[in-house]
């Protein structure tokens, strides 16, 4: 029995003993080189990250995160915007800023004109971009008309729409012509209406925008979705209701965190239209035009320092929140732990 053990069986293989104990023992064995070559592909991918990476972070270190800090270090002082500050104000700046009935009146422009640019582009662009979707004759063109309004300069939109909506202006000149003078009026100056009057420049230069990622987030959703809900018997309102909504949802939340953030930031085209003095009595004033009001022109760097780091932290916060309440289930599995 003995040398049954020790030899091969009669067909030529070994013994399922033994060949059970040579795979636990290679299976017990350690493999360094692979375990060395895994911990190198993972210190080279640190170090392409690193090296990738790099330019971004010193770009946004040098260009944000210095220039904020600056401006908390001189919001601390009463600053002429030249020489060494000296006059240590401390927080007398920031407690200014949030007691001013002025900064409650532009926050609440902008908070206005946030949710405006929400309610009125979102469902404009939606239905545009499902209308732009089909396939209908002059589709591309249609496309490149709204879109060209995005692509030009602020000030180039401002000036026109200036000159467009001045009581002597083209729009007023045109109500006339066709016998409708009676709705005459200063769509600028009027406190009533300069609000309106934003919203409809805000929507014509950035509906365009909206409109290209709506249909971006359109032509992602596969064609067999469509084509098995029709063949189940759903109506094309059902269809849109049920499956197009829902699958737009990422591309919409983008959309409105970049609406939201442009919202609070306001300053090109309430500068250039209404100017400081103006939009203040126009109910078109915004924090940066605050900023700049009671700052730069007043001779108060401190001040509008303060203001700007005001700024910042409202949209940091806006932004934080929404990231995490709103793209919170956008942004769960798009990084993976472990994968670095």
């Amino acid at each position: 029995m003995s040398n049954t053990l020790g030899t091969d069986t009669a067909d030529g293989r070994q013994p399922q003993g033994a060949s059970g104990a040579g795979d636990a023992a290679k299976s017990a064995s350690p493999a360094p080189p692979r375990a060395a070559a895994h911990r190198r592909g993972r210190a080279r991918m640190r170090l392409e990250i690193a090296v990738l990476s790099a330019p971004a972070i010193i770009t946004f270190l040098a260009f944000v995160i210095f220039p904020v800090a600056l401006a908390a270090y001189y919001g601390f002082y009463q600053w002429k915007g030249y020489g060494d500050p000296t006059d240590w104000v401390g927080l007398n700046n920031y407690k200014l800023i949030l007691t001013d009935p002025a900064f409650h009146d532009v926050l609440w422009h902008n908070g206005l004109i946030l949710v405006l640019s929400l309610v009125i582009q979102g469902p404009l662009a939606i239905v545009l971009a499902l209308l732009l979707n089909q396939r209908i004759r002059g589709r591309s063109t249609i496309r490149v008309l709204i879109f060209v309004p995005y692509i030009i300069s602020e000030v180039i939109v401002g000036t026109g729409w200036s000159l467009l909506l001045q009581s002597n202006g083209a729009v007023n000149d045109l109500l006339r012509s066709i016998g409708l003078g009676s709705l005459e009026t200063d769509w600028i100056a009027d406190p009533d209406l300069a609000i309106w009057t934003l919203m409809v420049i805000i929507t014509w230069k950035y509906i365009g925008f909206a409109v290209i990622l709506m249909l971006a987030g359109l032509q992602s959703i596969p064609d067999e979705i469509f084509e098995a809900a029709q063949i189940d018997g759903a109506s094309y309102w059902q269809i849109q209701r049920r499956i197009t909504l829902p699958l737009l949802g990422p591309t919409i939340r983008i959309w409105a965190f970049l609406s939201i953030i442009g919202s609070l930031q306001l300053f090109d085209l309430v500068y250039i239209i209404w100017g400081q003095y103006v939009s203040g009595t126009a109910g078109t004033s915004t924090m940066a035009i605050y900023m700049l009001a009671q700052g730069r022109n007043a001779g108060s760097y401190g001040y509008g320092s303060a203001v700007a780091v005001v700024m910042f932290l409202i949209s940091l916060v806006v932004a934080l929140l929404y990231q995490r309440f709103v793209l919170r289930r956008d942004l769960q599995g798009a990084v993976t732990e472990g994968t670095v």
